[in-house]
């Protein structure tokens, strides 16, 4: 069986997500690069692959896919390794609403809103826009406390095992947490600062950090 191909930028957290879980799974896997913020945005021969030009995309033994939900339940479904889905089907249910938290509010809020602003612009020499960190700042206490209301009674998001719904908050957290106002904001909310601790020692976090 052909091993499978991941096309995407270590930077992003969704590409990190892919390979969180790839690494989980015990994937060997090909990391292409496609770099969506190149002068003139991604290669043409890459829209074939992903018409919206988002990153990442995957191919396996012929069959290809993109949006990183469909690829991470692939992946878990598709290869051998440990269960990253829950059985339950309410752990389950709670496993996808918080994918479509960090989706929805996490990713704008944490990410763009936060850490583009805060952190990516000013050694670049981009001037932080105000307009879009000041709601971002107001709006990041709603998004940990909806994920330290939603978690189960156990050391990962949805309970007592790793689940896609950590490998796809992870990466989001770990940029946030570089932005100066971080630390307070998770000090509110111990649940989450203990789950992270636990994540970021896992070796699938170490291996796909962008900076290594």
């Amino acid at each position: 069986m052909q091993k499978p191909t991941l096309f995407g930028a270590d930077y992003s957290v969704y590409v990190r997500a892919a390979r969180l879980t790839l690494f989980e799974k015990g994937v060997d896997y090909e990391l292409v690069p496609v770099d969506v913020f190149a002068a003139g945005g991604p290669p043409a021969t890459y829209l074939e692959r992903q018409p919206f030009g988002r990153i990442p995309s995957f191919e396996h033994d012929g069959f290809a896919l993109y949006e990183t939900g469909a690829i991470t339940r692939y992946v878990d479904e598709g290869f051998e390794g440990p269960d990253l889905q829950p059985g339950d089907p309410r752990a389950r249910a709670r496993m996808n609403q918080i994918i479509s938290i960090a989706d929805g509010y996490l990713y704008s809020t944490l990410v763009w809103g936060i850490y583009v602003e805060q952190v990516s612009k000013p050694p670049s020499g981009r001037q932080t826009d105000i307009a879009k960190l000041q709601p971002a700042l107001d709006r990041a206490p709603t998004c940990l406390r909806a994920i330290s209301d939603l978690m189960a009674n156990g050391p990962w998001l949805c309970g007592s095992a790793l689940s896609l719904a950590d490998l796809h908050v992870a990466p989001m957290i770990d940029y946030f947490l570089k932005a100066p106002v971080a630390s307070d904001m998770m000090a509110g909310n111990p649940a989450v600062v203990a789950w992270w601790e636990r994540m970021a020692d896992r070796p699938s976090m170490r291996a796909t950090d962008p900076k290594s």
